[in-house]
């Protein structure tokens, strides 16, 4: 045997194959997945590096923590600026970009209008607000109430600011960026059902996501789409509604009328560079509904997929962008 092939052989055994670690967990009042691709990974150094990062988050912007950032935020007394971290500060900027962009159909003041309805953070029996209840709130309402300068926030009403529409993307991305300074290239991570993607899976290819069928009674994909570097979110009122008098109410809420969405638009899935983004425009959309959500995705190039409820079935309909990632 020649010296040369027994280093090759040498040289082999010393190299570890990529393997596909997966780490699970819990936050936001959800699950979250850290699949990653690596020769080695030190699972319990991660996971608390993982569990770390999000519990920070949650300690900013959580509406159900007591004393997080944003619930003493809520809680300031209106008129005063309240000092803001910089991390809170990005996604409620962030969270007004996106309401300008979609004309206030996301808007992160709604928080007292699902309040009313009976979807917050202490849920209440099934109830359909009276409209002179719902009016009251609404004069609560708007982005316009809540002003901003570098390092503060101020209540120009008593506003209460709700970002669970778009923190769990903003997680999402946070853990995408601890995965990258720890070296990894390849990895999935997901919280709640909102995902972000960077390289390719164990098979090196990418990563196959499924969009589910928005139906209560089966979980089974819909459609599948790759995703390489990119975030994705999907919002969809056939989880999260009650029932009264045979009326459906989605948790989903307009804040133009204060009612829950009333159009046959089942899921809205949106990819972004950023989860985040994605996730306050999957919210976006499904309140504008699929012609105005879809012409604003066509307008400013967005990637969405649109599922629609029919009495037969559903239909699917996409925007330009998003064709590149459908797989056939």
């Amino acid at each position: 045997m020649s010296k040369l092939f027994i280093l090759c052989l040498v040289l082999l055994a010393g190299c570890s194959q990529p393997e596909l670690v997966v780490i699970n967990g819990n936050t936001m009042g959800t699950t979250y997945s850290v699949k990653v691709v690596a020769a080695k990974v030190d699972e319990a150094a991660l996971k608390a590096q993982i569990d770390a990062r999000l519990l920070a988050v949650n300690n900013l912007m959580s509406t159900y923590i007591a004393d997080s950032e944003l619930s003493r935020f809520n809680s300031a007394p209106v008129g005063e600026w309240f000092a803001i971290s910089d991390e809170t500060m990005a996604v409620v900027q962030l969270a007004g970009e996106i309401a300008t962009l979609s004309a206030g159909s996301f808007d992160v003041t709604v928080g007292p209008l699902v309040n009313l309805w009976g979807f917050g953070p202490n849920p209440g029996p099934d109830h359909v607000p009276a409209a002179h209840e719902i009016e009251a709130v609404l004069a609560n309402i708007g982005f316009r109430h809540l002003s901003l300068k570098p390092g503060a926030m101020r209540r120009e009403t008593d506003l209460y600011v709700d970002l669970s529409a778009i923190a769990k993307g903003y997680g999402v991305d946070q853990l995408a960026e601890l995965l990258v300074t720890q070296g990894f290239a390849n990895y999935l991570v997901e919280i709640g059902g909102e995902l972000r993607a960077s390289g390719h899976n164990v098979r090196a290819e990418p990563w196959r996501i499924a969009v589910e069928v928005p139906d209560t009674r089966q979980r089974a994909p819909y459609q599948v789409i790759e995703l390489q570097d990119m975030g994705m979110a999907t919002s969809g009122d056939y989880r999260n509604y009650f029932e009264r008098d045979g009326v459906r109410y989605s948790h989903t809420i307009d804040p133009a009328d204060g009612y829950p969405i009333r159009h046959n638009t089942a899921s809205v899935t949106v990819l972004a560079p950023t989860t985040a983004r994605a996730d306050a425009l999957a919210t976006a959309i499904n309140v504008m509904g699929a012609e105005r959500g879809l012409a604003l995705a066509e307008a400013q190039g967005l990637a969405v997929f649109v599922i629609l409820k029919h009495a037969d079935g559903f239909e699917a309909r996409h925007s330009s962008a998003f064709a590149p990632y459908l797989t056939h």
